[in-house]
């Protein structure tokens, strides 16, 4: 399968003592770059959740947030930190006095706020369980989605490389009537500037011009590059480092192409060439 860079994924997980909850972001990037935002109480987590991040990501920029959020009982109010909550509504009117149009805290948001409710302790074992179960299911989702998005990545793909390639079979029957047209060309304005085209020299000329405007050795790379394009997303894996080479590869084909073109066809030709191969490497650009 060919992968996208780009997915999403966002998780709840219920404990008795409360409430985990994970979101994963990804998008494109060269590299795999990790960044983890997690609460406090789950930081020991973050080496065993790189491996495991690691163990199915190859490349992208990762978004991974985890957050624990204590169950709110009526035994664990009757712990309520009161102490706590007086320094954090003593903040907030600091706050407010210097913004007055910012929101203030609601009584939600005060009993969510870290230490105020003292909850039942939990586990860092139990805790630990659930949280990388809950990461890999996460990462389930998120291949899942980056698997569907890299399936449409790939039909853009293959579709403009099809495009290219009837581009080369409509140039290709032409090309040499071009060059013959060309010299034959050169040969009548030789005559009428009087000078004989049987001299050596001149035929020399003939055939440098005529090796100059040939580009049967571009379109037959053309070709290869296409043919190969196919065969690395018919593999799948790991393919976008290697589709960006090639994107580069067909690139410069198509603007030797268009350097040596002498007709206008086959200008236009390379200019959509090049639209195409644009249009390819932007989706290229997100495949991992």
């Amino acid at each position: 399968m060919i992968y996208s860079m780009t997915g999403y994924a966002a998780l709840s997980q219920e404990l008795p003592q409360g409430t985990l909850n994970l979101e994963l972001k990804t998008v494109n990037s060269r590299y795999l770059d990790l960044q983890f935002r997690i609460a406090d109480d789950l930081r020991g987590l973050e080496p065993m959740l790189r491996e495991l991040i690691g163990s199915r990501l190859a490349r992208g920029k990762v978004d991974f947030r985890l957050g624990f959020s204590a169950a709110v009982t009526a035994e664990s109010l009757a712990h309520l930190q009161t102490g706590l909550m007086q320094q954090l509504l003593g903040l907030e009117q600091t706050v407010l006095q210097h913004a007055p149009k910012a929101v203030p805290l609601s009584v939600a948001e005060i009993l969510r706020w870290p230490g105020i409710v003292a909850g039942e302790e939990v586990s860092k074992d139990v805790l630990k369980e659930a949280a990388l179960a809950l990461a890999t299911r996460a990462l389930d989702d998120l291949s899942a989605t980056r698997e569907r998005e890299g399936a449409k990545l790939k039909d853009i793909i293959l579709d403009r490389a099809a495009q290219i390639t009837e581009l080369v079979a409509r140039i290709k029957p032409k090309s040499a009537l071009i060059v013959a047209n060309m010299q034959e060309k050169l040969r009548q304005r030789l005559q009428e500037a009087q000078v004989g085209s049987d001299d050596e020299r001149v035929r020399q000329e003939i055939v440098l011009f005529a090796q100059k405007i040939d580009v049967d050795e571009e379109l037959a790379r053309l070709g290869a590059h296409l043919t190969e394009l196919q065969r690395i997303l018919k593999k799948g894996g790991g393919a976008g480092k290697r589709l960006d080479f090639l994107m580069q590869e067909l690139n410069r084909e198509a603007n030797t192409l268009g350097s040596k073109s002498v007709d206008t066809e086959m200008s236009q030709a390379s200019m959509e060439m090049k639209v195409l191969i644009d249009q390819m490497r932007e989706q290229v650009q997100n495949i991992e």
